[in-house]
């Protein structure tokens, strides 16, 4: 091959060198935006949820691992109960016979209530039937003294005979002992009335006793769901749904309260977190609607909400753009995915949100 065709092919190669270089970075330079639409880039995050611990005891058992896929109230780890355990049995105990006490007060009120106005009732009715009787004898014993005094006047004229007037002044005598006896029967008719009435203070007594055991039931009732309360509080739950990224403890170790014990990230929540230009923040606002692209998903679009815009304007970040862009005045603004199907997107996946504005 001669000198001048060799120049000749080497030149073309060169062409088509440049041919494609110039065609892969025409592909690859961004097209430009139109006007009505604000590009933010970033990296998608979630909303991390702490599972803590109200009190404080021994790991007894770890029952999940980072990774895992955990629902909400799900138990993650179980601490040592056996004295928990106890002071439930004792406190159930507590309000169970405090529970019978109040059951039998409130049966022995129930008995007065039902027998104190049946007691006054009948002593009201042997009063009126005393004084019924009284007054007849009262009637019986004037009658016999009427006839006693016609009896002794004939007597005395001999028109009839002794034994006559004798009989006569003994019936008087029983009259007037019907009357007094009558008398003494109203007086314990009147008694019995008395005492039955006091059933009335009985009640008040009663029903007073019924009070406090009420209030001792209460005391009881109030012990035991607190000593539940902590009973439940020694298994430590997911506050949400999502997966363990963090298992901040293992079984054996001693723990104090109020301390965190796995890192739960809920990817039903999850955002783009990125950094919009101070000269473009007025165009965009809080529930405006966004779509993302998630770098390693070209395939598919993801629609999201902006739901938090700063208030303050920052430099950009360190790790955004280059140094020119990190001097720049921006705000962050947060938008989250209105879908996660599957929960393929997770959070560090670099992404870009497109925002339609007017």
């Amino acid at each position: 091959m001669n000198t001048q065709h060799k120049t000749w092919l080497s030149g073309v190669i060169f062409l088509v060198v440049i041919a494609v270089a110039i065609s892969i970075y025409l592909k690859e330079m961004p097209a430009a935006l139109p006007d009505d639409v604000v590009k933010v880039n970033g990296r998608t995050e979630a909303d991390h949820y702490l599972a803590s611990t109200k009190v404080s005891g021994k790991i007894l058992k770890v029952l999940v691992r980072e990774g895992d896929v955990v629902k909400k109230d799900q138990v993650l780890a179980v601490l040592d109960d056996a004295q928990v355990r106890a002071k439930v049995t004792q406190a159930a105990a507590a309000y169970g016979a405090a529970q019978a006490r109040l059951k039998a007060a409130k049966t022995g009120l129930k008995v007065l209530k039902k027998q104190v106005p049946l007691q006054i009732a009948t002593a009201e009715s042997s009063v009126r039937h005393s004084k019924a009787v009284l007054n007849s004898a009262i009637e019986n014993a004037k009658q016999a003294k009427i006839d006693e005094q016609r009896y002794a006047r004939l007597y005395e004229k001999g028109t009839i005979q002794k034994h006559q007037h004798e009989s006569a002044a003994l019936a008087m005598k029983v009259a007037d002992d019907n009357v007094l006896i009558a008398k003494a029967a109203i007086n314990k008719a009147q008694k019995a009335l008395n005492e039955a009435k006091l059933g009335w203070q009985q009640i008040e007594a009663k029903q007073d006793d019924v009070n406090a055991i009420k209030a001792q039931n209460l005391q009881a009732q109030a012990a035991l769901m607190e000593a539940m309360s902590v009973f439940d509080d020694m298994k430590i739950k997911a506050p949400t749904e999502g997966v363990i990224t963090t298992k901040l403890i293992n079984e054996g170790e001693v723990i104090a309260s109020g301390a965190g014990l796995f890192d739960i990230v809920n990817l039903h929540q999850v955002y783009l977190k990125g950094y919009i230009a101070e000269n473009k923040v007025g165009l965009v606002h809080l529930g405006q609607k966004a779509t993302i692209k998630i770098d390693s998903m070209p395939e598919q679009d993801f629609p999201a909400t902006i739901r938090y815009i700063a208030s303050e304007t920052e430099f950009t970040p360190k790790e955004v753009q280059t140094q020119d862009e990190r001097v720049k005045l921006v705000y962050a603004i947060k938008l989250y995915l209105d879908d996660n199907p599957k929960k393929r997107i997770t959070p560090g996946l670099p992404a870009d949100a497109y925002i339609q504005v007017k």
